[in-house]
């Protein structure tokens, strides 16, 4: 169920009311004298943003110095709520230069009033857009003396952007060299035992886009998804192509992509944003491609000594390298020495992590470099205790490398000109939490 608003109030950190506006004749006008009694006295605004007094229910969130607040009377969605809160100070702030307080909303009434209008319909939240409606709330809003200055973009054709489906692009552009940057990222996170076996593995991955392209293009990006394939093999008449298949979970898209024809088709198809966004998120549980193994021995030789032995084992293919790899091995925190070997790299101590810090700048594929080292502890004479040995932790990042094995089969831009386009497609594997039980 959507908000379904009865009211909005923008109060100041005393519980003035700035400005408000109501959208419904369910609730009375003194309702914000309810919320500043019960909620903003009793000093009880940071337990929780969700309050019920009376039979209505108040949505609050404090935006610098500037409390926002929602009254309905109905069950409504508070995700939407918040979210409705978040776009509508984002698009304040674009019309005042960056800034949104107390003296912001003073020096705008007028203009607020006006997007108030706009933005929200009997409660119902509408297009919040900022490059929407500045073309037609053509209206500058006083802006602050340190805000940006605004940006003199002319947009043609404002009724097509208001009206249309596409309303996150704008026409007329035009650039001498059309160009396509996809980007797909993805972030590793492990648990593995001390013996090497997986304990929790997942991969989160999301695919980001760069394009500069003329006029109005269509985007077609094909990947190696498992029901994307088998989808593509039923429309031709053919059977899937040999290969790795992938299943992409918990998939999420940009609003540019046609969920239509993805769910006929399955096939990414959009009329891409100018400039960088987002185009989908994915996540990976099953079969994943493990960049790394490592491999650790630590012996503890009575009470004051220690020896750790590491190998790291990259996995990926010879002709690839990570970069920034840094591998941080715990030691207890009574460690008073530390000796190291090392075969890649550098190794130092770090006492303030408690922590042998193993370093390898340019880590190539295929490769096993080492760590031992000695430890020396401080011995005191106090009964010792376990030592309950916290895991280690990887960070890395892998070039043309992806975890789950996703990779692009194409990517097609039509655009009715005809003019030819420049595609360039690069990988990048991430450590999230990558750890490994000692």
């Amino acid at each position: 169920m959507p908000v379904a608003a009865s009211a909005i109030y923008f109060l100041n950190l005393r519980g003035d009311v700035l400005i408000n506006r109501l959208y419904r004749d369910d609730v009375g006008g003194n309702m914000v004298d309810a919320f500043r009694m019960h909620i903003m006295q009793t000093k009880e605004l940071g337990t929780c943003p969700v309050r019920q007094i009376g039979g209505c229910s108040f949505f609050y969130m404090r935006i610098s110095n500037v409390y926002i607040v929602i009254v309905v009377s109905s069950n409504a969605n508070v995700a939407c709520a918040f979210k409705f809160v978040v776009e509508a100070v984002a698009l304040f702030k674009s019309y005042f230069g960056g800034a949104f307080d107390e003296d912001a909303i003073r020096n705008n009434f007028v203009l607020i009033y006006e997007l108030l209008d706009e933005i929200m319909d009997f409660g119902y939240p509408q297009n919040l857009s900022p490059e929407i409606l500045k073309l037609y709330i053509t209206q500058e809003g006083v802006r602050s003396p340190f805000s940006s200055k605004p940006s003199d973009r002319s947009v043609p054709n404002a009724t097509l952007q208001v009206t249309g489906a596409v309303g996150w692009r704008r026409e007329g552009l035009v650039y001498k060299k059309n160009e396509v940057f996809l980007d797909i990222v993805e972030s590793v996170n492990l648990l593995m035992s001390s013996k090497g076996s997986v304990l929790r593995c997942d991969v989160t991955g999301k695919v980001l886009m760069k394009c500069f392209l003329s006029g109005m293009p269509d985007l077609k990006l094909g990947l190696n998804d498992k029901i994307g394939l088998e989808k593509e093999s039923q429309l031709k008449s053919r059977p899937t192509k040999s290969g790795k298949t992938i299943e992409l979970d918990d998939v999420t898209f940009h609003q540019c992509v046609n969920l239509t024809r993805f769910n006929s088709e399955k096939t990414v198809s959009f009329v891409p944003p100018d400039g960088e966004f987002e185009l989908m998120k994915y996540r990976i549980t099953e079969g994943v491609n493990l960049p790394f193994r490592v491999l650790p021995t630590i012996k503890e030789l009575g009470r004051t000594r220690m020896e750790v032995n590491v190998k790291v084992k990259s996995v990926f293919g010879a002709k690839m390298f990570a970069l920034g790899v840094v591998i941080k091995i715990p030691v207890p925190k009574q460690t008073a020495k530390t000796s190291f070997q090392v075969t890649s790299g550098r190794a130092k101590y770090n006492a303030a992590i408690d922590c042998l810090v193993w370093k390898i700048r340019k880590f190539p594929g295929q490769t096993e470099p080492t760590l031992s080292a000695e430890v020396e502890l401080i011995s005191t004479m106090a009964e010792k205790k376990s030592w309950t040995r916290p895991p280690i932790q990887m960070e890395f990042q892998v070039p043309m490398f992806t975890a789950s094995g996703l990779r692009v089969r194409f990517l097609k831009v039509w655009e009715k000109s005809g003019y030819n386009t420049v595609e360039w497609v690069r990988y990048i594997t991430k450590a999230g939490s990558y750890e490994i039980r000692c």
